[in-house]
């Protein structure tokens, strides 16, 4: 019980986009796509670190995947949490306490979640290993399925592990990408400081639109084709939130501002 309440508050403060419709979610579900979130952004972290070297990157990212792929009688969370809170340079608490989050999923599902958790690790390695190199559109789908399309999948096995929800696992696949690719927009100038650039050879801003409006409609055919469910309750919200800061991007503003942030989740969550 101790560990949900402090998923939920780590959650809260490293996300309150995605705090929302998890902590709106069931029992057992909650847990899991908490569990499989906390995971995700403890990857994520070290990704994105502007203090770490890509060795070093490559180095935590396969620690971390080796360990979860030894889950079993032998693994504590306590040392993977050990092994990184030791480490020369300080990582955020969301990282370090990733066993934990591994731990909190109902056993029935929590091996899925190691498995991804697992596998994204390994591709965000590889991803560090090579500088991010992207130079086509090919790239860049290889690229957006590693960070979010897999993520997409995942979701889809919660949703038919918690109550036979059947999903297009094609669309799925469009709704990470679609999320992903407004956040290559979204954080541009901050990915062009620390030398990486997610856009094709010859990419301008207009095709990066392009290519997020393309995967964002196949990421509304994949919610509204969510029947009244848990499942579209919490799709609904990040959905909402991407084509409305898509929209505002391309206006030539920085980002979706508080007040419209606030507005769009309490429109949805008040139906």
């Amino acid at each position: 019980m101790q560990l949900c309440k402090d998923a939920l508050e780590i959650l809260k403060e490293t996300s309150r986009t995605f705090y929302i419709p998890i902590s709106r979610l069931p029992k057992g579900l909650q847990e899991s796509v908490a569990s499989a979130y906390l995971c995700m952004r403890a990857i994520d972290e070290i990704e994105d670190n502007f203090e770490l070297d890509n060795p070093t990157k490559v180095l935590l990212l396969r620690k971390i995947s080796f360990s979860l792929q030894a889950i079993g009688n032998e693994f504590t969370a306590d040392k993977l949490s050990l092994a990184l809170s030791q480490y020369e340079k300080p990582l955020p608490e969301v990282t370090i306490r990733i066993g934990e989050w591994a731990m909190l999923a109902p056993e029935t599902i929590a091996p899925r979640i190691w498995e991804a958790s697992a596998a994204m690790a390994d591709r965000m390695a590889a991803w560090a290993e090579c500088g991010w190199e992207i130079n086509t559109e090919m790239d860049l789908d290889s690229y957006t399925y590693s960070v979010a399309g897999s993520v997409g999948l995942l979701l889809s096995d919660l949703w038919a592990w918690y109550d036979g929800t059947q999903t297009n696992r094609s669309y799925a696949v469009g709704f990470g990408r679609g999320l992903q690719a407004v956040n290559i927009l979204r954080n541009r100038s901050e990915d062009l400081t620390r030398q990486v650039d997610f856009f094709p050879n010859g990419w301008g801003e207009e095709d990066l639109h392009k290519y997020a409006r393309k995967n964002l409609s196949l990421a509304d055919a994949y919610t509204n084709a969510l029947l009244n469910s848990p499942a579209k309750d919490f799709c609904q919200i990040p959905l909402a939130l991407a084509h409305a800061t898509l929209d505002v991007l391309a206006l030539g503003q920085s980002k979706l501002s508080r007040n419209a942030v606030m507005g769009i989740i309490e429109q949805l969550t008040t139906k």
